[in-house]
């Protein structure tokens, strides 16, 4: 099959991840030009994996690139997409499709009407831990799954990352940041979320960058979003769930002693992994208290970024489905931005985008995933 042309538009901590897997792993992708607003950084990358890099323009404007892999800040997550599908171009855009309902939206609407494809970000329900989770909760593992309760509560990303500030501004927050995962986790296990409702906090006012690496560590900036939220949602098969995503804690979130996602059913329970990666364990609780660690019956359980843009460039040669889809971000997406407004009025949302529920992914698949 003829691999997927990509250019890859935002040059960051998380597009060396991204660019190694499509440059060394996905035989149906190929990473032929980066570009950053800040060009040494599309330079560096460039140089580090063998392509070449161009200024925004130059990337929107060559005929070569098939699809933008945005990699940019969440407040121009949309923005970019935008100007890619505008360039003729496909996307795969990191989480969050859309920082507002309307935006994605449009990108959804423009993309259908002409052709293109759109995918997005988090792909972690697609490694081997998550699959292995949907499969044993399908065989009814621990009965009729009916709740579930996801925590991630962990220090901010001023303690890690050289630039924190627009982890605090509108468009992301522990809500933005950190809820992909976990909605995309819960919509890939159970189908789409009919109503959610929230409560946020914001016990600090600003925050310190205290990355020893950063240029900028000492320096104080504003805190604009709540940086604690618990929300409470219904899925349209009547499963409920409450997620709480805090920023306000002095430890990692692996360190936070708490499930980071517990399914209850009739027979029992189920702790599914870590949500931001592709591993185990799988712990299963019976109803007589017995806990079970389940093997993974499916492949990437390491690091495996770029699964969905794999999946996504299979159907574009190929004609099939693809799992992270346009729909399946819109709704995420629309969650997201909803359990934030709530966390700010306490108002009740319905969700009005829907998605199906991803086909599960074929066992024993290559570690190339397609070729």
């Amino acid at each position: 099959m003829k691999k997927v042309k990509i250019g890859v538009i935002g040059c960051g901590m998380i597009s060396e991840i991204y660019i190694k897997n499509c440059t060394e792993r996905f035989g149906n992708v190929e990473v032929v030009a980066c570009a950053d607003i800040y060009l040494p950084a599309a330079e560096k990358r460039a140089a580090q994996f063998g392509f070449r890099y161009e200024t925004v323009e130059e990337l929107l404007a060559d005929p070569e690139v098939e699809v933008v892999l945005n990699l940019t800040i969440p407040s121009e997550h949309s923005k970019v997409s935008m100007r890619a599908l505008k360039a003729g171009k496909s996307v795969y855009t990191e989480k969050p499709m859309a920082i507002d309902k309307a935006a994605g939206e449009e990108l959804v609407k423009y993309a259908k009407e002409h052709g293109l494809f759109v995918g997005n970000a988090p792909d972690c329900f697609l490694g081997g831990g998550l699959q292995t989770c949907r499969k044993l909760l399908d065989e009814g593992i621990i009965g009729k799954p009916f709740a579930a309760q996801a925590f991630m509560f962990t220090c901010g990303p001023e303690w890690f990352h050289p630039n924190p500030e627009f982890f605090y501004q509108e468009g992301a927050g522990p809500v933005l940041d950190w809820g992909p995962y976990y909605i995309s986790a819960l919509v890939a296990l159970f189908g789409p979320v009919k109503k959610i409702v929230s409560m946020g906090k914001k016990p600090k006012d600003s925050r310190v960058i205290m990355t020893a690496t950063s240029p900028k560590v000492g320096q104080e900036f504003p805190v604009e979003v709540p940086t604690y939220v618990s929300s409470l949602m219904e899925f349209d098969n009547n499963m409920m769930a409450n997620v709480t995503l805090s920023f306000d804690m002095h430890y990692p979130y692996w360190e936070a002693d708490m499930p980071f996602l517990r399914v209850y059913g009739t027979e029992g329970s189920m702790d599914v992994p870590d949500l931001n990666k592709y591993e185990g364990p799988i712990l299963v609780r019976n109803n007589k208290g017995e806990v079970t660690e389940y093997p993974l019956q499916f492949g990437f359980t390491e690091n495996s970024r770029g699964m969905g843009l794999s999946d996504m460039a299979n159907a574009m040669r190929n004609g099939v489905t693809y799992r992270a889809n346009a729909d399946f971000g819109l709704h995420i997406a629309e969650v997201l931005c909803d359990i934030q407004k709530s966390a700010v009025d306490s108002k009740e949302y319905v969700i009005e985008n829907k998605c199906e529920i991803p086909e599960q992914l074929p066992m024993n698949l290559p570690d190339c995933l397609y070729q």
